[in-house]
């Protein structure tokens, strides 16, 4: 594959990456636990659900009554979606496929580097908060003896998806290959045909 090619799956790969983040990041099932067969609750970042056949939710209106970890996960994506939307449009100016920057192939080369960085950042912080806010709950469900059933509902699999997509695709935009300008490649790949094959000129 060549390197605008990998430089395109990483980016689509991280673009996939993002939107889960966004997702999970505003979906409701980040915990649940049920009474009985019928009646179940939802928690997430930003709002708590529940119901049976009728769901109600409920925004959380004051920051300071949530637990430590719906406060500390909720900044940290927020700031993964952020870093992820700088890193976005730094590799669209540093991609060769886009005309930004033209005749500057060094400073495209480390353009799109620098947006690939971001994104690898931006993929782990998105998995480290999230595991964290998983050991927060099993440490929670343990501290309780079992007597409460919460546990991280399918907004915690969305989020470590995200992340990483986000990872993935941030390694296949800095990698030093993928991003190299196909100027040096060029007069790299010259310079092994002459020393390879070298022409001999006798009278």
């Amino acid at each position: 594959m060549s390197s605008s090619g990998m430089q395109l799956l990483g980016f689509f790969l991280s673009l996939a990456g993002l939107g889960a983040t966004v997702a999970a990041t505003f979906m409701v099932e980040w915990k649940q636990r049920s009474q009985g067969t019928t009646h179940y609750f939802y928690e997430g970042l930003w709002m708590s659900c529940s119901g049976n056949d009728i769901t109600t939710c409920e925004i959380h209106e004051s920051l300071l009554k949530l637990p430590a970890e719906v406060q500390a996960t909720r900044a940290v994506m927020l700031l993964s979606i952020f870093l992820s939307t700088v890193a976005l449009m730094v590799s669209t100016v540093g991609m060769k496929c886009t005309r930004f920057m033209d005749g500057r192939a060094e400073s495209k080369s480390i353009t799109v580097m620098i947006g690939g960085i971001m994104f690898m950042v931006s993929g782990l912080l998105t998995i480290v908060i999230t595991s964290w806010y998983v050991k927060m709950i099993i440490q929670t469900f343990h501290e309780s003896n079992h007597l409460q059933s919460s546990e991280f509902g399918k907004a915690v699999f969305i989020s470590w998806a995200g992340g990483l997509l986000t990872m993935a695709g941030g390694a296949f935009l800095g990698c030093r290959r993928c991003s190299r300008p196909e100027s040096s490649e060029s007069i790299s790949s010259n310079h092994l045909l002459s020393t390879t094959n070298p022409k001999s000129n006798y009278v």
